[in-house]
């Protein structure tokens, strides 16, 4: 640590002790049943079905956009726990120790953005429970807005406490949300009848075209829910005790969470529209609907566990350390969450919420047009130019191997700009409608290709050899 510029480095964004190397298989795969078991991955799935979908088209949707995000998640997984360096830092060595600021900050205003839908869902869940269980306390706005802040404070209270914090809520809280997510199908499919009768849902879609015209933007939202994670994936597998142990988990542990979890949402949505005669894309709307007050305090319990687990885990630890890379002498993990807090309330998340349409072709589909570049980018970088060999020190300091031009590599910053041009230029341009709805794809392979026309066009990288021994995974070299 002493020997790092202090520009560029502080105590979070340092590599990883062995000592600080404490998360197994299990802890990944409960990282991934925490985040997957909450409030937006049930919406994201029950939304289909509210465009259209039945069960079978939207599980299938679901799972195979899970399985394509899983590819860049390991990929970039990879460097976290072999060097034990965080997001903000591995995304140095392509975009240089100053450029690497601008993906970053890109990667952070998207999780401000997360933290304040989360953060509005939880404060709606106990607005929502209170009005069923004490209905004269939930009659006016303020109190709405209370809740909401209540929740938020309560965020930024175990951000406060730290990484650690996280790691036993989510140990905690997974077997708790497995749970639950069971007792939530097992109750509604009482009242519905059976399984054949929630999940009775017919396709609404015609015509294969039809349903083509839905599935592939819903398909981009998939891979773009997880987008975030894909590029920030090390700041959780640094602390792996082995490579093995974060690629086993998360191999596992993302594609089942998802499938399961979702499948109780698409199986709930199916039958809500057979008791109510709507699908009912909201959870906290669906158990008001019920009018039964035990069931709404468990509930409560359940959703404030799980929103909890996936704001701090999914939308608090990358733009922390994200802000704390811009000025590392000032900002701190903790105050990098306090900012995320912050700007999270600033996002007016309800209005992102407003709707399935708004939920899911406007923000899922939207950013994933800013995050597929980036990961596009650290993949060539990583694998195709450096065949993942980084220089730790160089990471580091200023004047190091990832310096290029006064600190930015232009090369990168011109792919960046050129995929998130491509991206999102169907919004703009009726024509080229089709580029959006497939926005993280077109993102990802075109500034990957155009990354590594231009860096092989250039001088050829010095593979180099890691330079701090302790920063490389006390299990695994590979």
């Amino acid at each position: 640590m002493s020997t790092f510029d202090p520009t560029l480095s502080n105590r979070d964004l340092a590599p990883t002790t062995p000592e600080q190397r404490t998360w197994t298989t299990y802890s990944y795969i409960a990282l991934w049943f925490s985040m997957s078991m909450e409030i937006t991955t049930y919406q994201l799935a029950s939304s289909l079905i509210a465009k259209g979908m039945d069960w079978k088209q939207a599980v299938g949707t679901v799972l195979l956009g899970n399985l394509i995000v899983l590819v860049p998640m390991l990929l970039n997984a990879h460097a976290g726990a072999r060097y034990g360096i965080p997001f903000p830092v591995f995304i140095r060595a392509p975009f240089g120790v100053r450029g690497a600021n601008i993906p970053a900050i890109l990667r952070a205003i998207v999780a401000c953005g997360w933290f304040g839908i989360q953060s509005w869902i939880g404060g709606t869940a106990i607005h929502s429970m209170l009005a069923v269980i004490w209905p004269a306390a939930a009659t006016s706005a303020e109190i709405k807005w209370a809740c909401f802040l209540l929740f938020w404070l309560l965020n930024m209270v175990i951000v406060w406490r730290g990484v650690e914090s996280i790691r036993h809520l989510q140990a905690f809280g997974a077997p708790f949300m497995f749970i639950m997510a069971a007792a939530l199908l097992i109750w509604v499919r009482i009242k519905a009848g059976s399984f054949g009768t929630m999940l009775s849902t017919p396709s609404q879609f015609h015509s294969t075209s039809e349903f083509l015209a839905v599935f592939f933007p819903s398909l981009t939202a998939m891979v773009g829910y997880w987008a975030t994670l894909a590029l920030n994936i090390p700041d959780f597998t640094r602390y792996s005790k082995s490579q093995h142990a974060q690629a086993y988990g998360q191999a596992f542990g993302l594609p089942v969470a998802m499938t399961l979890y979702t499948f109780v949402g698409i199986s709930v949505t199916s039958a809500s529209a057979v008791l109510f005669g709507r699908p009912i894309w909201n959870p906290i709307e669906l158990i008001g609907a019920f009018h039964q007050p035990v069931v709404a305090f468990i509930a409560l319990i359940a959703i404030l566990i799980a929103t909890l687990n996936v704001n701090i885990g999914a939308n608090v630890v990358s733009p922390s350390n994200d802000f704390s890379n811009l000025y590392p002498r000032l900002i701190s993990f903790r105050t990098g969450g306090l900012i995320t807090g912050f700007l999270g309330l600033a996002m007016c998340p309800w209005r992102l919420l407003a709707t399935p349409d708004a939920y899911i072709f406007g923000w899922l589909v939207g950013y994933s047009g800013l995050l597929g570049p980036v990961a596009g980018i650290m993949v060539s970088d990583y694998f195709l130019i450096r065949k993942t060999e980084l220089d730790v020190n160089s990471l580091y300091h200023s004047e190091g191997a990832y310096h290029y031009t006064r600190g930015i590599n232009p090369r990168a910053i011109v792919a960046l700009v050129i995929g998130v041009a491509l991206a999102l230029v169907g919004l703009a341009v009726k024509p080229l409608h089709f580029l959006y709805d497939y926005a993280w794809f077109v993102g990802f392979f075109s500034a990957g290709a155009i990354y590594l026309a231009l860096m092989r066009l250039a001088a050829p990288v010095v593979e180099s050899r890691p330079a701090l021994e302790s920063a490389s995974s006390p299990s695994d070299a590979d």
